[in-house]
């Protein structure tokens, strides 16, 4: 193959559309794709409105981060390591909820759906109940599913994208609610990503193109 500087096309930009689960996900019970429709449209529709929440604008876009942890083998003949086994490995999805929704709010802190009642058009309000738990409470964990773009072609990128699923999802860090005069409310999130059961694998990562009309 001839040298060439690079393929401009594989640079992606863009954000990402983000959806939450109501429980975790195993890559049996995935939502099929659609031939002819974006993911977004998929997950958006009926029955699929019902189990997938979208959260609305973000800020600061979507960030996956892999920590390996490795030990390390030292010996007398050398002042380096000699070998690098792999004895941890831990993965972090981070973004920031740009809609400061009580439904939001319960997503970010990992709450039970129990924790939400009632409706903000009526005079008793939306309620979140901001419970201390319990011994012994079991944290909750939910999917999550991101849509983005899967290249820079201008002409390609409408029907070109990149799916983004992790099956188990935990909300670990802390979270801030504000209400300042210069600046957003929104709120900032950090998932510690699990491995499934079966598999082992924490999710996927999938690069698909979709065609309008078939």
């Amino acid at each position: 193959m001839a040298y060439t500087r690079g393929t401009s096309t594989n640079i992606i930009v863009g954000a990402a559309a983000l959806f939450v689960a109501d429980t975790t996900l195993t890559p049996d019970d995935l939502v099929a794709f659609e031939s002819d429709e974006s993911f977004r449209e998929t997950l958006s529709t009926s029955p699929n409105t019902a189990d997938y929440t979208n959260v609305g604008y973000t800020m600061n876009g979507l960030e996956l981060q892999f920590q390996p942890d490795f030990g390390e083998v030292q010996v007398d003949q050398i002042l380096d390591v000699a070998k690098l086994y792999k004895q941890g490995m831990q993965v972090n999805l981070a973004t920031a909820f740009a809609e400061a929704t009580l439904e939001n709010l319960l997503l970010a802190l990992a709450y039970s759906s129990d924790e939400l009642s009632g409706t903000k058009s009526t005079s008793s309000g939306q309620v979140l109940n901001l419970s201390a738990g319990d011994i012994g409470e079991c944290p909750v964990e939910r999917g999550i599913v991101a849509v983005g773009p899967g290249t820079g072609d201008c002409e390609d990128s409408a029907t070109v994208e990149r799916v983004y699923t992790a099956y188990r999802a935990l909300s670990i860090e802390n979270v801030t609610v504000s209400a300042k005069r210069d600046e957003p409310s929104m709120f900032e999130v950090s998932f510690r990503l699990l491995p499934e059961d079966t598999s082992g694998s924490y999710g996927k990562i999938v690069d698909r193109t979709w065609t309008p009309g078939t």
